[in-house]
């Protein structure tokens, strides 16, 4: 290192390479930031003063060690302040509020938040903040610098704090613990959030909405729904969004990378956070817990959902026709039955469907898997609604009534296609002739008329129909099962019609 340079001045004046400063002051003070960063280099600092030139063995030959740890100060008064960490002395004192600090400068900043003055401004962007050094950092954002970097990965920060947590994810080490449960985090920050959990506190206000967290970061990224701001933009495609974290796991559809993996099944991801969800179908963990009835899940956006349920609110509106849902996904399945847009393509047959679950159901018939199983009786299908709806058959319950007639169903679509028999309601449309239908089922049957398709065929003899039902009613010609029996009578039939037209004959 070269020594310091000569300074023409009649006052003495030190001059150090390290800092590129002058200073009138004690040459100790600012040595004491260099040992402080490197201990090792305290025979390695010369300085050159107006008089004559300095090594650091001349300018202090007395060190200030701390008798509880292992820090040691050039100073008398830097150690003082390092001593109120093990004492917890702070006798600065805010006259405001109950915030005190073990130094005169931190109280100083701390009074900023009271008047709102941010002294310190960027010369570059609109950042402003009361803390000069906050200001240095922020400015290392514009030149790129990061001067403290990991000795074992590639990372480097603006801070030595932010390194010091980084070097816990290689150590593994997480020093701060919770006292109730056995949380530990890597972060003091991280662990005063986790105790608000305990206590139920959200500190932390939106001044628009109800919302309120229990971090200030958290409030920060909410506050930008109310002002539509994406800081956070792609610089391959035109994405942007309101956290880096969700940048992240953007970019990572870019390079087809799915870092995240199951150590149980095949599913990777893109964010940690899709890990932890998906990790809770193994589990069985369902954390959200609804206050009005049973109802839990696996994650808070669906518990969100299913409040809307209680409080009949539906926020996501059609812009074409009325139709308005408790779901964002909702409505956007929805948009897909005016654009008329399939994304979801079958890779046997023609079949393209809006949602991916319905493509799920729909590769049951190729593959012919009934995942659904009764545990009561054999009855297996193709999805857990029809199973449900199954279910109720063995215990006689009907849930689902109609307020018009005594009708009441076992699943919630039932009910929607009888009330159309009431409303007059026929939104299925043929597009070759006038024909119009209740259900979609229906529909598909009537278009078979025009295809001339029979796809349901006897395999006792030569007869095919449309539908399944017409197939079913045939079979009982061969098996001779006549299932529907007259009250009055000892009369019975093969199918309900022939029982109606029967039952006339006895009212007349």
């Amino acid at each position: 290192m070269p020594a310091c340079n000569e300074e023409p001045s009649k006052t003495k004046l030190y001059y150090c390479y390290n800092t590129n400063k002058k200073t009138h002051h004690l040459i100790n003070t600012n040595l004491n930031v260099h040992l402080n960063e490197n201990p090792s280099n305290y025979n390695k600092f010369n300085y050159k003063t107006s008089n004559n030139t300095l090594s650091t063995s001349e300018i202090s030959k007395e060190q200030f060690k701390c008798n509880l740890c292992d820090y040691f100060s050039t100073t008398k008064s830097v150690l003082k302040i390092h001593m109120r960490k093990h004492t917890g002395e702070k006798p600065y004192k805010c006259n405001t509020c109950d915030y005190c600090s073990t130094t005169m400068w931190q109280l100083k900043i701390h009074k900023y938040k009271h008047t709102g003055e941010k002294p310190f401004k960027c010369k570059i962007c609109n950042y402003c903040t009361t803390s000069k050094s906050d200001l240095k950092r922020h400015l290392q954002k514009h030149t790129g610098e990061r001067p403290f970097k990991c000795n074992i990965c590639d990372y480097g920060t603006i801070t030595k704090s932010v390194l010091k947590r980084h070097m816990c994810k290689h150590t593994g080490e997480k020093p701060f613990k919770c006292n109730v449960c056995d949380y530990c985090s890597i972060t003091k920050s991280d662990l005063k959030m986790h105790m608000h959990k305990h206590t139920g506190l959200k500190p932390f206000k939106c001044n628009i909405c109800d919302y309120c967290s229990t971090s200030i970061s958290n409030l920060k990224i909410h506050m930008r729904r109310h002002t539509g701001e994406k800081p956070f933009k792609c610089n391959i495609c035109d994405y942007c969004c309101t956290t880096v974290s969700h940048l992240k796991a953007h970019l990572l559809q870019h390079t087809g990378d799915k870092p995240f993996k199951c150590n149980i099944c095949d599913y990777c991801g893109t964010d940690k956070s899709y890990l932890k969800k998906h990790m809770r179908k193994h589990t069985g963990d369902k954390p959200f817990k609804c206050n009005i009835c049973d109802y839990c899940s696996t994650t808070k956006s669906y518990l969100k959902i299913h409040m809307r349920k209680h409080t009949g609110e539906k926020p996501f509106k059609c812009n074409t026709c009325g139709y308005c849902s408790i779901a964002k996904l909702d409505l956007k399945k929805h948009m897909r039955k005016h654009t008329g847009d399939k994304l979801f393509k079958c890779n046997m047959c023609d079949y393209g469907t809006i949602t991916k679950s319905v493509l799920k159901r729909h590769m049951c018939k190729h593959t012919g898997e009934k995942p659904f199983k009764c545990n009561i009786c054999d009855y297996c299908c193709t999805t857990v609604s029809r199973l449900k709806a199954h279910l109720l058959q063995h215990t006689g319950d009907k849930p689902f009534k109609c307020n018009i007639c005594d009708y009441c169903g076992t699943d919630k679509s039932y009910l929607k296609k009888h009330m159309r028999k009431h409303t007059g309601d026929k939104p299925f449309k043929c597009n070759i002739c006038d024909y119009c239908s209740t259900t979609k089922s229906y529909l598909k049957i009537h278009m078979r008329k025009h295809t001339g398709e029979k796809p349901f065929k006897c395999n006792t003899c030569g007869y095919c129909s449309i539908a399944k039902l017409d197939l079913k009613k045939h079979m009982r010609k061969h098996t001779g099962d006549k299932p529907f029996k007259c009250n009055i009578c000892n009369y019975c039939s093969a199918t309900k019609s022939v029982l109606k037209r029967h039952m006339h004959r006895h009212s007349l």
